[in-house]
């Protein structure tokens, strides 16, 4: 009897070792433990718009942007769609937050990864978040056309149509099209919405992203 009991504690010691290295390895699990203890000192509201996603949600000044909106950002820079799947349950599912803006998709893209492994990550998501938050709202901001990417485009448009079309079979999902705004009369991204790298986006860039985002959440837009 001791002699089964100390194999199962030897099992169970060596699982807990594995995932602790596993989560010791995750290379964002620094940047969602700064965020809890953020949360433990200064609990966020319920309810709010929680921004997520990667670089372009992390750059935007929410307080700035959107003076009047309860909003909470968790973006965490360099992120595929896959590691927001990963995380829901200690950044997404604690504050209950009635929308979420979410931008992920060209550093997947840029990656490798297919259309239709975006595709596949985001439904993954979806799913992820209504199982524990079933009437919560998700944008999903269209994939950018960057300077930088540009020989992406292709590849990056295909998942936003593959993403578009997903939308479309529940109404608790949307689609922010940031695309089409960001291309320039010669037919390219236009580059005073980027910063000096080409793939970030500059102050003026986030102007405009705001002025889009901003009719989907019942926030008037700037004039």
């Amino acid at each position: 009897m001791k002699r089964g009991v100390a194999i199962v504690g030897a099992l169970m010691a060596a699982t807990l070792a594995v995932a602790g290295e596993a989560t010791k390895t995750d290379p964002w699990e620094g940047a969602i433990q700064n965020f809890e203890k953020a949360d433990a000192k200064t609990p966020p509201p319920k309810g709010a718009v929680l921004f997520l996603g990667s670089s372009s949600i992390v750059g935007w000044n929410l307080k700035k942007c959107f003076p009047d909106l309860t909003a909470i950002n968790r973006g965490f820079g360099g992120s595929q769609i896959a590691d927001s799947v990963r995380f829901v349950d200690r950044i997404v599912v604690p504050y209950e937050p009635k929308t979420i803006v979410f931008y992920a998709g060209d550093n997947d893209i840029a990656s490798g990864k297919t259309p239709e492994q975006a595709l596949a990550d985001f439904r993954a998501l979806v799913a992820r978040i209504h199982a524990a938050l079933p009437k919560t709202r998700i944008l999903f901001v269209s994939i950018k056309p960057s300077i930088a990417r540009w020989k992406l485009v292709d590849r990056m448009r295909k998942a936003n149509e593959l993403i578009q079309e997903f939308t479309k079979s529940d109404e608790r999902l949307g689609y922010v099209d940031m695309a089409r705004a960001m291309i320039g009369e010669d037919g390219k991204p236009i580059p005073d919405l980027f910063a000096p790298d080409g793939l970030h986006l500059s102050p003026k860039g986030h102007e405009l992203w705001t002025s889009i985002v901003k009719p989907y959440l019942g926030a008037p837009a700037e004039k």
